[in-house]
């Protein structure tokens, strides 16, 4: 007899659209493994405060624009950016031209610089949120899943403290998902157990592209476009 919640071959979690393959890629290889490179994390901050009020497929497809209007996501290099060149951005149709969201990149790039002086890396600061391990859920259903949490309210605070912008609860707790301080895939979906299982034996990683296809291919689930 299976047992109750057993992992069905192939399935995701409901928020993921089969039909969006940048979605699909994004959930089985990034969304929730954990990531200790500054770099990154200015990645997730970056695109979670440009997520705010959108959803996040438009986020992924304009990625590329980002990576490149914010030189590879390098906090050294945005942090020097002048007037002209966040008026430039505002006319670059590969990302999201809002003034408010790009100086707010700009802004939480000179914030994160102080952090890194003050711990040493940004990395090693964000961690101290949840007690240096990522938190295990078991959410059934998308449904359960919070929008916010009391690790990503501190952490939001903190971080407007030290004068970053875009970083709400909401949208913190969204980051704290994508880089992997939380766990937030259902417990059905094949990458919950794969996470939990890596972060056990502190090797996590994404799946590689044949393991994902060979677990997935085969079922077709339909899911809304979740704004995570």
């Amino acid at each position: 007899m299976a047992r109750r919640n057993e992992t069905k071959p192939g399935q995701r979690c409901s928020w993921v659209n089969l039909d969006d393959t940048l979605l699909v890629e994004y959930h089985d290889r990034e969304w929730g493994v954990p990531a200790h490179s500054d770099r990154k994390h200015f990645e997730g901050l970056v695109l979670s405060g440009a997520q705010a009020g959108l959803n996040w497929s438009l986020v992924l497809k304009k990625r590329e624009g980002y990576r490149r209007a914010f030189e590879k996501f390098d906090p050294e290099k945005v942090a020097r950016y002048s007037g002209r060149q966040i008026q430039t951005l505002l006319a670059d149709a590969d990302i999201i031209r809002n003034r408010m969201k790009i100086e707010g990149a700009v802004r939480n790039a000179r914030a994160l610089l102080k952090v890194q002086e003050e711990f040493g890396d940004f990395d090693s600061y964000c961690w101290r949120f949840v007690d240096g391990r990522p938190k295990l859920n078991r959410w059934k259903t998308t449904r359960e899943i919070p929008v916010n949490s009391p690790e990503s309210e501190t952490f939001s605070k903190d971080l407007k403290r030290r004068g970053f912008s875009f970083v709400g609860p909401t949208v913190i707790y969204a980051y704290m998902q994508a880089i992997g301080m939380v766990n937030d895939h259902i417990i059905g979906c094949f990458r919950h157990g794969q996470i939990s299982k890596a972060n056990r034996e502190e090797k996590v990683g994404p799946v590689s592209a044949k393991e994902s296809h060979r677990c997935c291919d085969k079922t077709v689930f339909l899911g809304s476009n979740k704004q995570i």
